[in-house]
């Protein structure tokens, strides 16, 4: 990455060379996280004809390749399948403190978490993604009804995901209340937290600048297919 640029501005690659590059899997300058993991590519500022056959070849023909930030021209055969505008903010003032009611889920919560993704569709959250960093949680009655946790992990920063309530729960600010508890988390490492979402998400925005993140950067989750192999055996576009 270019000395101009500031790490949150590739933040999956950054993560990907930094704090987690023992998830890193690689070939050439591409990078992604394992695919029970997460779905994040670390792809360069610029990617080249070999990068992009990297990337096909690491991904798979007729896969789904996540390119986040990417506003480039995608080569030939390339097809997008996901485009949604979306925005980074970051905290500026954020009132972190823990939360007396949270647990700290591990393993054996997946099934449980998995679950709570499935009704309430926060974004990606694969059976791994928990190993990425701490994941808080509250329960009711012995059931999961709102986490949300730690993901992308770019030297200095973490990135807090997995933000979501059960929808007989929502309106208790149990969201709010695990936002903070892992934002004071990652002040507690010395780090700072920030976040993603969509840009058209206008009450998730005006929630976390309500908390205190400020918008930093707007950017762009984008997915294209690989490529099917041609007659030659070669991937078409690359």
């Amino acid at each position: 990455m270019s000395g101009t640029r500031h790490v949150l501005d590739n933040p999956a690659l950054a993560s990907l060379t930094g704090p987690h590059a023992h998830f890193a899997e690689r070939r050439g300058r591409i990078l992604r996280y394992p695919t029970d993991v997460s779905p994040w590519v670390g792809l360069p500022d610029d990617p080249d004809a070999d990068d992009w056959a990297d990337l096909a070849a690491l991904a798979g023909p007729g896969a789904e390749a996540p390119l986040p930030g990417f506003r480039g021209v995608l080569p030939e055969g390339w097809e997008i399948t996901f485009d949604l505008d979306g925005v980074q903010l970051v905290d500026d003032g954020v009132a972190a403190a823990p939360e007396p009611e949270a647990v700290r889920l591990t393993a054996a919560d997946v099934p449980e978490m998995l679950d709570l993704v499935e009704r309430t569709r926060p974004g990606p959250f694969l059976p791994r993604t928990v190993e990425l960093g701490t994941y808080l949680g509250i329960r009711r009655d012995g059931a999961l009804v709102a986490m949300a946790g730690e993901r992308l992990h770019p030297p200095g920063w973490t990135e807090i995901s997995a933000v979501c309530t059960d929808p007989a729960f929502r309106g208790e600010g149990l969201a709010t209340r695990l936002i903070l508890a892992v934002a004071h988390g990652i002040r507690e490492r010395g780090e700072t937290p920030f976040l993603h979402t969509g840009a058209a998400n206008t009450g998730a925005i005006r929630l976390y600048e309500s908390l205190g993140f400020r918008l930093r950067r707007r950017t762009r989750f984008l997915s294209a297919r690989v490529p099917e192999p041609s007659a030659d055996g070669q991937a078409v576009g690359v």
